[in-house]
């Protein structure tokens, strides 16, 4: 069976840029050995569609929860070379910008946070978020390089209406992929309530989170909060409100 989404954004590479990123993951799984955790293949694309392998999605499980927490941290505990990517790409409906670097707390200040601060209409609102970034930048980069651990391939968007069970195997779908903190992936499955204590657990097995994890998932997260609040306005602001003053106090 197969599955056509169409391309409801503003930008004509959308759905390649997607696509890519489905591709990066596949390679990713493989390269790990891993096998029970899918990803669709990509059947075409073009600028209006994306053709795609089908997935009949069921209620998921706690043995599938442990499938996705090992497969995850086993992507994670791939050796990789750089942060970023060597390509913009998509965040939802927003461009989520790259460059390749070796500074990790560089890249997520200025690629992640300072961009999406940059999209913020409301003027005021958009100078004290940018006064905050600029006195704090220094030690937010020094922070995030100190408990990183290295670079990882990062699904990029793994709140969990992008992963899918279809009663044998998860499925991993619209990736916003790069290289960064794994961290950041675990952060963001937590934004919206959590794939449940099954995961985590498995996911720890395979690769323990650092001791700051809690204080960084909140900073990660406001990159997702930002980029709401950008796309759907006022119900976001205070997360990242609360975000920013926890990077006041490191």
């Amino acid at each position: 069976m197969v599955h056509t989404k169409i391309n409801q954004t503003d930008y004509e590479d959308a759905l390649f840029r997607e696509a890519e990123g489905l591709e990066l993951l596949r390679d990713a799984l493989e390269a790990a050995g891993v096998t029970d955790v899918k990803v669709p293949r990509v059947l075409s694309v073009t600028e209006k569609q994306l053709e795609m392998t089908a997935i009949m999605p069921q209620r998921q499980s706690e043995a599938l929860l442990v499938t996705l927490g090992r497969g995850l941290a086993a992507i994670h505990n791939l050796p990789q070379s750089r942060y970023g990517l060597d390509r913009d790409n998509y965040i939802g409906l927003n461009p989520q910008k790259n460059i390749e670097t070796d500074n990790w707390g560089e890249f997520f200040a200025d690629y992640r946070l300072g961009y999406q601060v940059s999209l913020i209409k409301d003027a005021g609102l958009r100078r004290r978020f940018e006064d905050m970034l600029k006195s704090r930048r220094t030690v937010l980069i020094d922070w995030l390089n100190e408990h990183c651990a290295g670079p990882s391939l990062l699904h990029g968007d793994l709140w969990s209406g992008n992963v899918l069970f279809d009663g044998d195997n998860p499925w991993l779908i619209d990736p916003a992929v790069y290289y960064g903190d794994s961290e950041a992936d675990l952060a963001m499955t937590e934004m919206f309530g959590g794939l449940g204590p099954a995961f985590y657990e498995a996911y720890e097995d395979v690769r323990p989170m650092t001791a700051e994890y809690p204080r960084k998932r909140e900073i990660y997260n406001l990159y997702h909060f930002l980029n709401h609040y950008n796309l759907f306005g006022g119900s976001y602001l205070g997360p990242c409100e609360n975000a920013f003053a926890l990077i006041e106090r490191l």
